[in-house]
């Protein structure tokens, strides 16, 4: 027996030990081996049935694709997981077919795709809905055609928007405004990721006004914000009504996210007529309240004061 001959035995002993432990005859591997050439095989690198596809995208593709057996997509073992390419490609036979010049598949998802943004969404939809996407045909991005790939990656490894220390330059690629705010002196910690615009914000849609994950702003606030609830003996109606009415929660260069400093913020809602940080009296005998000083020196409980007293007006709000 040639060398050659032993060395392939031997390299097959273990195998063999293998299937005939498991009841299988030595021939199955051949069989397995000859139905993976057929392109008809349940067995794939990745996905099931991608043979098709995987046979010219491998590792060196210039479309990396293979990193989506990394994420949730490309995990075969769960059963919602897409059959092969084709559950969001399409048939694309002309694309498998072509030999000189490579037509497209029949439906791509990058920037330059051909195929309308609402046929490539309801690809995504097919499986994602319900939960936090129920709101999505009447959301802000779906109304003015924002297409899922536009925020998600779906062959990478790690998602950008689903990272709470990158999702946020994700969201400032249209959000500029807001990219400006973070990083004023008075800010949400977003950059540290430690807050994230999901935390606020359902981007998908929602019942609530801007997005936001609950019914409203306040609600929204509150989920972190406890102690600013209530209920409380005398509340600040503005508090009651929208947070955002004294806050600019992305950022401000007043202290507290506060859209104005104090006093001139409380002026824009309270009459002049009874309080002595008037308008009309800045400039008088009592100035000394617009100099390093501000209504929530003495109106510390300026979210609701539970104190019992009977007094007046513009003493509320102390402890």
């Amino acid at each position: 027996m040639s060398r050659q001959i032993k060395k392939g035995l031997l390299h097959r002993l273990p195998m063999l030990v293998l299937t005939l432990a498991l009841g299988m005859s030595p021939n199955s591997e051949a069989k397995n081996a000859s139905e993976d050439t057929d392109g008809q095989s349940e067995r794939g690198i990745v996905l099931r049935k991608d043979r098709e596809c995987t046979d010219c995208h491998d590792e060196t593709s210039e479309y990396p694709i293979l990193a989506i057996g990394k994420t949730k997509h490309g995990t075969t073992i769960d059963s919602r997981t897409p059959s092969s390419c084709k559950s969001c490609h399409g048939e694309s036979n002309d694309h498998l077919e072509g030999e000189t010049t490579m037509p497209m598949p029949s439906i791509t998802f990058g920037k330059n795709s051909k195929n309308p943004i609402d046929e490539r969404n309801q690809i995504c939809l097919n499986c994602h809905q319900g939960g936090k996407r129920m709101h999505w045909l009447s959301s802000t991005h779906a109304n003015r055609d924002t297409a899922c790939t536009a925020c998600h990656q779906i062959h990478a490894a790690q998602d950008k928007v689903r990272d709470r220390v990158a999702q946020a330059e994700v969201c400032f690629v249209c959000h500029k405004e807001q990219r400006a705010q973070i990083n004023r002196p008075s800010r949400h910690p977003i950059r540290e990721g430690k807050v994230v615009c999901s935390d606020c914000h359902n981007p998908h849609g929602s019942a609530g006004p801007s997005k936001m994950v609950r019914d409203s702003v306040n609600e929204t606030c509150f989920s972190c914000h406890m102690e600013k609830r209530g209920p409380f003996i005398y509340n600040h109606p503005p508090v009651q009504e929208n947070c955002a009415i004294c806050h600019n929660p992305h950022g401000t260069t007043a202290p507290n996210l506060l859209k104005v400093r104090s006093p001139f913020l409380c002026e824009q809602c309270h009459e002049p007529n009874s309080h002595q940080s008037s308008p009309a009296t800045l400039t008088g005998y009592y100035r000394r309240n617009t100099l390093a000083r501000g209504c929530m020196n003495c109106h510390t409980q300026i979210h609701g004061s539970n104190n019992p007293e009977n007094i007046r007006n513009e003493e509320v709000f102390q402890r």
